[in-house]
């Protein structure tokens, strides 16, 4: 390791002094990776948002394993089963309680601006604490209330004047469906890429809300096991001794299959992983250029080299030296950028978008590797270089 350092000492930064020599030609190299980096950032970023948002009911639910329909693609897009299951599961060993879980989006009103705006709403017995949320176990007395919610203080929208008069002790009325419904106090979730909020009350107020649902179907089936039970292991005897019109999972499996449906059924998630693969591709394609012109503007002098008894190796590694000074310079104003960038999306959409130490160091992987990826084509002319053709 010294011989190596000393060696490093002792060698001439050609690939810098090739870079530094043109200034302009390295500005806007490092200008053209920053964008790529800031465009890799984004599209993670907001890729990261997607899966952490929609999942954040899946993890938020306080039960062992959830009971749903075979037909659901996702927790806004829930088909409904049977409340009979809930029986059933009861008599499962092991299984402690058994316990329904509506879920509905509706259009409603803006109490403050009196627009219209999609939100989530979520029914259970307030008997049973069903999310594990302190907001909203501290506040399970209120939605026993006829007609009365509590609402997400992280919903998208302007709700300044609202959250304001809720937490002065007043209470909010506005309508949803032509129906009036009070606001009773506040809880943290969070906005989605489905709903821009989420309205919490029992499952009765839920029922009044969708007269037409029918107490009988239900959206999820939450079940609560035995202290010292396993769960995967009841959750197994539960898949063999219910119907196939139920689906079984643990709530790990639950989050999971939540993610999944982002992921690979919709094509925002494959949208956003298209958009790293094109920021990618143009850093790719920029690298190539700059290290292509510097190679083709020094042929001769590479020639030289060789005529002088220079490998090969020691030529690509002076290209592979200025591929990897792009790549480091050009990395740091594009992680510098998206941390503005993140904030301001942050505020606009109420959706959680934050840098990460993991997503810095994945880009940054996949900046050297795309520098990398440019230097190797760029080098292609040079170890055909001839020397007795250059002159």
């Amino acid at each position: 390791m010294i011989a190596l350092i000393q060696e490093l000492r002792r060698r001439t930064p050609l690939g810098w002094l090739q870079l530094s020599r043109h200034k302009s030609r390295l500005l806007v190299a490092l200008s053209g990776i920053a964008f790529a980096d800031v465009l890799m950032f984004m599209q993670l970023g907001f890729q990261n948002a997607l899966y952490d948002s929609n999942t954040r009911l899946n993890r938020a639910i306080q039960a062992d394993i959830v009971l749903m329909s075979p037909q659901a693609r996702n927790s806004q897009s829930l088909s409904t089963l049977s409340r009979r299951r809930l029986y059933q599961a009861s008599d499962v060993p092991g299984v402690k309680s058994a316990q329904a879980m509506y879920i509905n989006t509706v259009s409603w009103k803006n109490p403050q601006t009196r627009k219209k705006t999609t939100v989530q709403v979520i029914g259970f017995n307030p008997e049973q604490p069903a999310l594990n949320i302190p907001e909203i176990n501290a506040q399970l007395d209120k939605i026993r209330l006829p007609d009365t919610f509590l609402f997400d203080r992280g919903a998208r929208g302007d709700y300044k004047e609202v959250f304001a008069q809720l937490e002065a002790g007043r209470e909010v009325t506005t309508e949803v469906d032509r129906r009036t419904i009070t606001i009773g106090g506040l809880f943290k979730l969070g906005a989605s890429f489905g709903a821009d909020g989420t309205l919490i009350s029992s499952d009765e107020n839920f029922l009044r809300l969708f007269p037409k649902r029918q107490a009988g179907s239900i959206s999820l089936g939450l079940i609560y096991i035995e202290p010292g039970a396993d769960s995967t292991q009841v959750a197994a005897a539960l898949k063999a001794y219910l119907p196939e019109d139920v689906k079984v999972l643990t709530i790990a499996e639950f989050i999971k299959f939540e993610e999944n449906y982002w992921k690979t059924g919709s094509p925002i998630g494959f949208i956003f992983g298209m958009g790293v693969a094109m920021g990618f591709i143009v850093g790719v394609i920029i690298v190539y250029q700059v290290l292509s012109t510097d190679v083709n503007a020094h042929i001769k002098e590479y020639a030289t080299f060789k005529a002088m008894g220079y490998h090969n190796s020691y030529l690509l590694g002076v290209i592979f030296e200025e591929a990897l000074i792009l790549a480091v310079l050009g990395f740091i104003p594009g992680m510098i950028v998206p941390l503005g960038l993140y904030n301001l999306a942050r505020n606009a959409t109420n959706l959680p978008i934050y840098m990460t130490l993991f997503r810095a160091i994945m880009v940054l992987s996949l900046t050297i590797i795309m520098c990398v990826i440019s230097g190797s084509i760029a080098t292609s002319k040079l170890q055909s270089a001839d020397p007795a053709d250059m002159f």
